[in-house]
């Protein structure tokens, strides 16, 4: 695997050996911690992320590695003009792996034309965010014990939600709350949803669905999707998770956060053991370092 630029570009396969990789990298991380030394990752964030950004970063000092980049198109040569090509032309002989954040839809895709060394796709817009995707699976993995079987509410903003790899799973129910301005893309309904039979339906409260979920996975109404600064203004407080609005849930329900958070999770859940949010940023650390190794092929480089 060279590239990774959507998560379907991974196979189910692909997907349980690198939860297989971040899990026994969690159980003894120390076995872990040289096998990337002498190893560079570049950082490119062309748009920021803090968040991932650091992920990154922890993952690769973590294996022993090195880390190099920047966090900001404004702090490179973009700012000047240089095109994403010649950028990662560049940048491509200083490391040994990139991981590119860029605003513009396909931006990633179009930067592997010129990377002679591994890419990883970490944000295109509201595109693809494939490490986001890899660590939302293993928080479900790790909390459930499988990924299958499952009722899962997306809750907020579903117009660029991501549901295309837990579609691929037997048995899953999907259930889309949210207002009529940020319901799931027809697109993704007829070209995955009901392309592919799967069971799904749309609702507009917490409330009226919160008995039957598994898995309730929140996400913000993010700004910079938007177009129009007023409908931002108009829905972002559309849906706030508080522990009332949990009272008839599952004892075993997980709630779910990819953050950063407004107001939508109260600050009353944190400490609710059904609160899985910053446990999901752990584990993005340890699956971007299972992405690492196995894109450098180092990932039987450990001490046994």
């Amino acid at each position: 695997m060279k590239y990774l630029i959507d998560p379907m570009d991974l196979s189910v396969e692909e997907i349980d050996e690198l939860i297989d990789i971040a899990n026994d990298i969690i159980k003894d991380r120390t076995r872990y911690q040289d096998v990337c030394r002498h190893k560079i990752l570049a950082t490119l964030f062309f748009e920021p992320s803090t968040r991932t950004r650091l992920s990154f970063e922890s993952a690769m000092l973590s294996l022993g590695g090195s880390v190099l980049g920047f966090s900001s198109a404004s702090n490179t040569s973009a700012s000047k003009g240089e095109s994403v090509s010649d950028t990662i032309s560049v940048v491509s002989s200083y490391c040994d792996i990139i991981a590119m954040r860029h605003p513009k839809e396909g931006a990633p895709l179009v930067a592997t034309r010129k990377s002679t060394v591994p890419l990883i796709n970490a944000g295109d817009g509201g595109h693809n965010h494939p490490t986001q995707t890899l660590t939302d699976l293993l928080t479900i993995y790790r909390e459930k014990g499988r990924l299958d079987n499952l009722t899962i509410g997306f809750c907020g903003d579903l117009k660029f939600g991501r549901t295309k790899a837990m579609s691929r799973y037997k048995n899953i129910k999907f259930v889309f709350i949210a207002p009529s301005e940020l319901k799931i893309p027809e697109y993704l309904k007829h070209d995955l949803l009901d392309a592919k039979n799967l069971d799904y339906k749309e609702v507009e409260t917490i409330e009226e669905v919160i008995e039957d979920l598994d898995i309730l996975y929140m996400t913000r109404v993010q700004k910079e999707r938007f177009f129009n600064e007023q409908d931002y203004i108009r829905l972002k407080d559309t849906y706030i998770l508080d522990l009332k609005k949990l009272e008839k849930s599952k004892s075993d329900l997980i709630v779910m956060h990819p953050l950063p958070r407004v107001n939508e999770i109260a600050i009353e859940v944190d400490d609710d053991p059904r609160a899985k949010y910053f446990d999901q940023v752990q584990n993005g650390r340890f699956m971007r370092m299972a992405l690492i190794l196995k894109m450098l092929g180092l990932e039987n480089e450990v001490e046994r």
